[in-house]
C-alpha cells in the first residue's frame, strides 16, 4: 500500500491561541534575519502547507495569501545586519521572533518554536521543536511568511546592489555571491561578522 504524506499537526499544547514561530535568513551573508509569528484557527486546513524549504517560490507565494487571510493573527519582524553583527545570529533570530510576537493583535496562550533554542517571551509558556516546520501547521505557516517576506525585501535590496545577484541567491553563500564580494567588495548590507569569502576565494 502506498504511504501517504504525513499530515502536519494542528496543535501542540491544546491551547486555542497557540503561536508558531520560525525565521528565515540565518545562513545568509547579507540582509536581515526575518521571523514570523502565526496563530491559526484550530480547524485551519491547507493540504499544500509544508516547511518553506520544501516548497517552490510559486507555492510559497500562494500559501502566503491563504495564511495571511485565514490566520487569527500573524506578524513579521526583522533584525538587520548591523544588529546581527552586534549580538550574533542566534540572539538576532530569537529577537526577531520576539519582535514579531510584539506586533500580534492577539496575545498567544502558548508558543511553539522551530529549532532547539529560544528565550522566554513574557510569561507565556513555550516549547522548542526540532524540525517543527515539518511537523506543525503554525510553524510551517510562520516559515512560509518569514521566507516570502524576506525574499521580497532582498528583491528590493537587489535593486540597490544588483551586482551580488540577490534576486537569485537571496544573499545565501553561493559561489557567484562570493565571487561578487571578492570582485566588488562588501555592501552596506553584508554581515561583517560572517566569513564572507571561502578559503578558495582568498
Amino acid at each position: 500500500m502506498k504511504q501517504t504524506k504525513l499530515q502536519l499537526l494542528p496543535n501542540y499544547s491544546g491551547h486555542r491561541l497557540e503561536c508558531g514561530c520560525d525565521e528565515a535568513g540565518r545562513g545568509c551573508l547579507a540582509g536581515p534575519v526575518v521571523a514570523a509569528a502565526v496563530i491559526l484557527p484550530l480547524d485551519f486546513s491547507c493540504p499544500g502547507l509544508n516547511d518553506s524549504k520544501q516548497l517552490t517560490e510559486l507555492q510559497r507565494d500562494e500559501l502566503r495569501i491563504i495564511i495571511e487571510q485565514e490566520a487569527i493573527a500573524w506578524a513579521v519582524a526583522l533584525v538587520d545586519e548591523k544588529e546581527i553583527d552586534e549580538i550574533n545570529i542566534l540572539n538576532a533570530s530569537i529577537l526577531a521572533m520576539h519582535r514579531a510576537m510584539d506586533k500580534l493583535t492577539v496575545t498567544p496562550e502558548f508558543i511553539i518554536v522551530d529549532g532547539n533554542k529560544f528565550k522566554k517571551y513574557g510569561n507565556i509558556p513555550h516549547q522548542t521543536i526540532v524540525k517543527g516546520d515539518s511537523k506543525y501547521l503554525s510553524i510551517a505557516a510562520a516559515s512560509v511568511l518569514a521566507k516570502t517576506h524576506r525574499d521580497e525585501l532582498m528583491m528590493k535590496l537587489h535593486g540597490e546592489f544588483p551586482q551580488y545577484g540577490w534576486d537569485r541567491n537571496k544573499a545565501y553563500p553561493t559561489i557567484k555571491h562570493r565571487q561578487a564580494i571578492k570582485q566588488y567588495g562588501v555592501s552596506p548590507y553584508h554581515r561583517l561578522s560572517y566569513k564572507l569569502l571561502s578559503n578558495t576565494d582568498l
